[in-house]
């Protein structure tokens, strides 16, 4: 038994699915929610289904006695959660998170307590499903799944390795990297994607009411614009709080789509299909490695 006491700080689809990990691994004794008062019809759900034991809408008693919390709303709502908590931090607790993006969970926590707490473990589970809430929850949904923690220099190496196999017994591939260098690789291998997902389906919706095109389209416009099915205030939250890194890409990826249109204008068959050559020759070097 890792945890007595975890208290889960939104019980959505990660949230949910860390509660239920935890418990079909035996990781905690005590399984509790807490959310505000519009999410008492989801925590309610949380508790029925067996997710969580029980459920505070009241911070203060959430917390009483947790030797572990897992920090799982939204990245804009991240600094409003380290006030709660700041009145009732305890040494005697790990902290975690589950957010998408790091260096602003840094900062916030920075500017609420003055520095990083030592008991603080910043992490990101890289899983998700198309459907949020706590319904849509799996206790194997980390199964084989990449976990990232970003430890700062204060952070408590017991701490740490208590994160650390807490998320491997919950079947995730631990790694540690810096904050800077997560954003920067999820920028452009999660968050780019996300926004090129939204972004053609919001041109093509658009489009759809006159023309009809969704009608039409075929299973590799579904397989594309998967995502764009998550959650928008998410997402609006974790591309505001990444955008250093993802202006960037934007504009690498203007430069490659007028470079395509230049080939395309020219009538450069050979160039357009050395360019996709590549390409599908870099996914399949990302595949192998899936594999291995």
């Amino acid at each position: 038994m890792m945890f007595d006491r975890l208290c889960i700080i939104g019980v959505g689809l990660i949230g949910g699915s860390v509660a239920r990990a935890a418990r079909s691994q035996g990781l905690a004794r005590c399984i509790v929610g807490y959310g505000r008062e519009q999410e008492k019809p989801n925590l309610e759900t949380a508790k029925r289904l067996g997710v969580i034991d029980e459920y505070f809408l009241d911070i203060g008693p959430a917390l009483r006695e947790a030797d572990g919390v897992v920090i799982a709303v939204p990245v804009g709502a991240i600094e409003s959660v380290f006030e709660q908590l700041k009145p009732y931090w305890s040494d005697n607790c790990i902290y975690s998170d589950v957010g998408s993006t790091k260096s602003n969970v840094i900062v916030a926590a920075g500017r609420v307590f003055g520095t990083v707490p030592a008991n603080l473990v910043p992490a990101h589970p890289i899983a998700g499903a198309e459907n949020s809430g706590v319904e849509a929850a799996l206790p194997d949904l980390f199964q084989r799944r990449r976990l990232i923690v970003t430890p700062l220099p204060q952070t408590e190496p017991s701490a740490l390795n208590k994160i650390q196999v807490f998320w491997e017994r919950m079947g995730a591939q631990v790694s540690v990297m810096s904050a800077d260098h997560h954003d920067a690789v999820l920028a452009a291998t999660s968050h780019l994607p996300h926004l090129l997902a939204f972004a053609l389906v919001d041109m093509l919706g658009r489009q759809d009411e006159q023309c009809e095109i969704f009608k039409y389209a075929a299973g590799g416009f579904r397989d594309f614009t998967r995502i764009a099915s998550s959650d928008p205030t998410m997402w609006r939250d974790i591309c505001a709080a990444n955008k250093e890194q993802l202006i960037p890409l934007l504009h690498q990826l203007k430069t490659e789509l007028d470079k395509i249109e230049q080939l395309l204008a020219d009538n450069d068959g050979r160039r357009l299909f050395e360019t996709f050559s590549y390409a599908r020759n870099a996914r399949q070097r990302f595949l192998d490695q899936l594999e291995n």
